[in-house]
């Protein structure tokens, strides 16, 4: 091998440099940049897949264009300057994809439809010129005027050396055609659209519901509030994961009370499993309004001593369709899942589905003692293909029947970067097929990975239908938190169907609202209809809720008294001790009627200073401040980045795994981004 390597660096040695033209050179090096900066927000799981870039599929043609020039006799040797622009060249035309300019993730203002239509239609016309380029096709030149477009067939004259091929000079061509008509379609867009702003280039892709900020409420004409419970962690997580690329999460993708129930508190627990909640108030000024007070409301959950965990039958739905080939997705999922396996009982029971174009079984029931079966399985999953996640959900369901016991956890958990497009992947249908499940015994939860394709808005959906919770991994340590160490209250339930609601006395206090919470209202009579479904609650789990109230003759009052309706008039109307009455309802695991238990909120129970709440309520108050002024700050007025670390810090108390450490640096980092 060492002597033919010799023979041919003396054949090199030997022969004339070929050296590709300085414009051929800036034409393809543009040309591949402008490609890679362009982000790929079209090509998602079976959308234009045919035309989305695979290293194979670039191997294949730079060696068939090898294949051509070797057989050509226009010169003997692939030297390194030629070489490495045609391989720049293949890749510019091979990557390049034209962007949608009607992405999801732009702040559009008002503009004539007329333009909008004519932006439309040259959007249109470019992929057609697109298709024509890259497969010799007459339909660019076609295309081109209905775009206003200029394709020009000889934008680039032909090398003029005689050694020069003819695979080089088309491949040339087409990158700078392809860079001529990018050009000419963006001053056309900037024409046409002079005050589209990209909100978040960065999460480009990923889905999120629309939600509004709870309102102010007045307690005279609205005194009950009343909503189910929230154990996800997804907001978080996402919210960390854009930071840590430069990005302001974007505010939709903020739920307040997820970021404040990523914190293990310390709340008292309950003591026996009968009775699975102890419930804990805490009334105390506000930080960010000294004429309001919040009112905090904990909740710990009973958790299960070890000796006494049911048997788990679990079935891992993994996403392997291509875009899961990626640092952050398939590999760290596979990782994920083997820390999850490091919880598990020898008698526990792990079944594997993966699902790309088709869904199909990658490991069979098989106990948990036979480890060495299972990470074969779960290491051999590979990338590639579109997405059939209603089909892999199916599948997964059987295999939970197949070894489903009464006795046991029945769980699917699905781990994904995206969206259903192939099967069943109407959001209602499989919404309605995870609840069927869930009637009969088997429950679904959720993991999230990576970013460009994430579907938010759907997982959150899955899980709360499948009385699972939905979790956002974005790293090793995120995977070690969700399946390690609070592996009991994400796999055992210790109560279902938990609602919340309180009524607030109107004598006491004039305005309230609950802070996060938005996607998780319910309505007054749901309370007590044990046909609604809620959130649950895991073993050791606990709920966080906070409101802001305004006390009755606070001059803080957003909403003027009525005439007719003085205030003065309640006043005197019967004795002020309450502010409040909690209420929360709950069923049992394996029962269908639900228990009540309930609790007066007192006024004179109530903190005269922050200080002297616990650090718990005080780093939950800091953490409900920095969701705020991420989704804008309504309400917390010119409460900033400095309060929000100065409270952080001194409420941060035991923080065994650094995870309010890290809270701090975070809102530290969003500071410093915000800044510019």
């Amino acid at each position: 091998m060492t002597e033919e390597l010799n023979k041919l660096a003396k054949t090199f040695a030997e022969e004339p440099v070929i050296k590709a033209s300085n414009e051929a050179k800036q034409a393809a090096i543009s040309a591949a940049m402008s490609a890679f900066e362009e982000e790929k927000t079209e090509a998602r799981q079976g959308k234009l897949i045919e035309n989305r870039h695979k290293e194979q599929d670039n191997n294949n043609v730079v060696v068939s264009t090898f294949s051509k020039w070797r057989e050509s006799m226009k010169f003997k040797y692939v030297l390194p300057g030629a070489a490495a622009l045609a391989t720049i060249t293949l890749v510019a035309v091979n990557t390049y994809q034209f962007q949608p300019l009607f992405s999801g993730d732009e702040v559009r203002g008002p503009k004539d439809q007329g333009q909008i239509d004519d932006l439309k239609v040259m959007e249109s016309s470019l992929r057609k010129i697109e298709s024509g380029v890259r497969s010799d096709e007459s339909l660019a030149p076609q295309a081109a005027p209905a775009a206003g477009l200029s394709y020009k067939q000889n934008v680039v004259p032909e090398l003029e050396s005689d050694t020069d091929s003819y695979v080089f000079a088309r491949e040339r061509k087409r990158a700078k055609q392809m860079l001529v008509m990018q050009e000419q379609v963006k001053k056309k867009a900037k024409a046409l659209k002079p005050t589209a702003i990209p909100r978040n280039p960065a999460q480009s892709g990923d889905r999120f519901e629309t939600v509004k900020t709870n309102p102010l409420k007045l307690a005279a004409q609205e005194p009950v509030s009343t909503f189910s419970i929230d154990v996800d962690t997804a907001s978080y997580s996402y919210m960390r994961a854009s930071l840590n690329r430069g990005v302001m999460p974007v505010s939709d993708t903020v739920r307040v009370e997820e970021l404040i129930n990523y914190f293990p508190y310390d709340y008292p627990a309950p003591v026996q499993k009968q009775t699975p909640f102890q419930l804990n108030t805490t009334v105390m000024p506000n930080p960010w309004n000294e004429h309001t007070k919040l009112l905090h409301v904990g909740i710990k959950g009973y958790d299960l001593p070890g000796d006494t965990r049911p048997r788990s039958n679990l079935v891992f739905l993994l996403d392997v369709s291509g875009s899961m080939n990626e640092p952050n997705k398939l590999p760290l999922l596979k990782n994920s899942f083997k820390l999850l396996l490091s919880s598990l009982a020898p008698d526990d029971t792990v079944s594997i589905v993966a699902y790309a174009g088709n869904a199909g079984t990658v490991l069979e029931p098989t106990k948990v003692k036979n480890q060495a079966a299972i990470l074969k399985a779960l290491s051999g999953v590979e990338a590639g293909g579109s997405t059939a996640g209603g089909q892999g959900i199916e599948l997964a369901y059987q295999l939970a029947e197949q070894n489903f016991d009464a006795a046991a956890v029945n769980r699917v958990i699905l781990a994904t970067d995206g969206d259903f497009n192939v099967g069943i992947s109407d959001p209602e249908d499989l919404k309605r097929l995870v609840e069927r499940k869930r009637k009969s015994g088997i429950f679904l939860s959720v993991l999230g990975f990576g970013t460009g394709n994430y579907n938010d808005e759907l997982m959150q959906a899955l899980a709360q239908n499948g009385n699972g919770n939905a979790a956002y991994i974005d790293s090793l340590s995120e995977a070690r938190k969700v399946l390690l160490e609070e592996a009991s209250s994400t796999l055992f339930t210790i109560a279902k169907d938990v609602k919340i609601q309180i009524e607030f006395n109107a004598d006491a206090v004039s305005e309230y609202r609950l802070i996060g919470y938005e996607t998780r209202h319910l309505n007054r009579e749901d309370f007590n209809n044990d046909t609604v479904d809620a959130g649950d609650i895991g073993a050791g789990h606990t709920v966080t809720a906070i409101y802001e109230i305004t006390p009755t003759g606070s001059v803080a009052g957003l909403v003027d008294d009525l005439r007719y309706q003085s205030s003065e008039k309640r006043l005197s109307a019967r004795l002020q001790t309450e502010y409040g009455f909690l209420k929360l309802r709950y069923k049992l695991p394996d029962e269908d009627v639900s228990k009540l238990v309930s609790q007066a909120i007192r006024i004179d129970e109530a903190k005269d200073d922050i200080k002297f709440a616990s650090d718990d309520t005080r780093f939950a108050t800091a953490v409900a401040a920095y969701g705020q002024l991420l989704r804008g700050g309504t309400y917390i007025g010119s409460y900033s980045y400095d309060d929000i670390i100065a409270l952080a810090m001194n409420a941060k108390g035991r923080d065994a795994f650094g995870y309010r450490s890290e809270f701090i640096n975070l809102v530290r980092l969003a500071k410093s981004i915000d800044t510019f």
